[in-house]
């Protein structure tokens, strides 16, 4: 069982916490920082769009290399893509000798694409959830579970100030696991690829497309194949798959129980070991690495294929004509 840190000395953040990025988790984690008594600065490029907003929460705003200069911690938390860029040009040459620095997601560290010098603390922490839902959840009083990882522990008190920052964003209060950049790294970019966003989003499409295909009506392959998904995830989240079970119809439950492992079978789950061993070799990585140095050909592309799929324009049909008559769609198979 992991061992669960809920209460870290925040104190230990005793001087400026530099946040760049004023996106999902960068609003979030400075916005909770500075409600939980830390020295905060943003950290944007000059004429950002977020800029004004992060001025008008009443938090200050520096240029990249101004926020990073003096900073004890500086908090990287611009999108992945341009992390590289913006840490050779901006950071590196601007940090304090004794200067931690911290990640919310661990793929530039552990795909090499960013290596901070020896004397720097380099730390994880990375909430399980949107930036949105971390600071809704930090101003009710409740927090979002977190993961804390070292890479690099130059002043012997790394994971200490991981998990003091992890509290002073609220982790704490709903726990934080400790992990490693490589284990969050490979079991994110596995969790997006094989179930959350490429496996679910292909597993509805082709259950549209089998009933479309088979003549049915497309809205009503929406509603059985999209539309409740949402109302399962919701029950499996609540109480987990022994809570949705409980909660769906008999005849839902044989089907779920007895065809399930059909359509998850071992060719899916050969596909899915492949898919996690090419994040872990690192060739997900290059692939991606190159396709953003080539300025996003195929990322193109394929959004523009994906935007044209029938499925979106029914649904978009459907959800407007749920918010003009205030219809919630189809019915659950919940047991009366």
């Amino acid at each position: 069982m992991a061992t669960v840190y809920r209460e870290g000395n925040v104190e230990l953040l005793s001087g400026k916490v530099a946040v760049l990025g004023y996106g999902s988790q960068g609003h979030a984690h400075a916005l909770n920082l500075r409600d939980s008594g830390v020295e905060v600065e943003v950290g944007l490029r000059e004429g950002s769009s977020s800029w004004a907003a992060a001025e008008d929460a009443g938090l200050t705003v520096r240029t990249f290399p101004e926020a990073v200069r003096g900073a004890q911690l500086v908090a990287i938390l611009l999108p992945d893509h341009v992390q590289k860029g913006v840490y050779e040009r901006d950071v590196a040459p601007n940090l304090g000798p004794d200067a931690a620095v911290l990640f919310a997601h661990g793929f530039n560290v552990h795909f090499e694409q960013i290596q901070p010098e020896p004397g720097h603390d380099v730390i994880m922490v990375a909430p399980k959830g949107p930036g949105h839902r971390v600071r809704q959840l930090f101003e009710a009083g409740a927090g979002t579970p977190g993961l804390v990882a070292v890479a690099q522990d130059a002043s012997g008190g790394a994971f200490d100030l991981a998990v003091a920052y992890g509290t002073a964003i609220g982790c704490g209060r709903a726990g934080m696991i400790a992990t490693t950049f490589a284990e969050e790294t490979e079991s994110d970019l596995f969790g997006e690829q094989a179930v959350l966003c490429g496996g679910v989003c292909a597993l509805m499409q082709a259950g549209f497309e089998t009933l479309v295909d088979a003549g049915y009506a497309p809205e009503i392959a929406y509603y059985e194949c999209i539309n409740e998904m949402k109302l399962i995830v919701d029950l499996i989240y609540e109480g987990g798959f022994g809570h949705m079970r409980d909660s769906i119809s008999d005849v839902a439950e044989y089907g779920d129980l007895t065809r399930g492992q059909v359509v998850i079978d071992e060719h899916v789950r050969t596909t899915m070991r492949q898919l996690l061993e090419d994040i872990r070799n690192g060739s997900f990585a290059r692939e991606l690495i190159a396709e953003e140095e080539a300025g996003r050909p195929r990322m193109t592309a394929l959004r523009r294929m994906a935007a044209r799929h029938p499925v979106e324009a029914v649904g978009s049909e459907l959800r407007e004509l749920a918010g003009r008559e205030g219809l919630l769609g189809a019915e659950a198979h919940v047991r009366s």
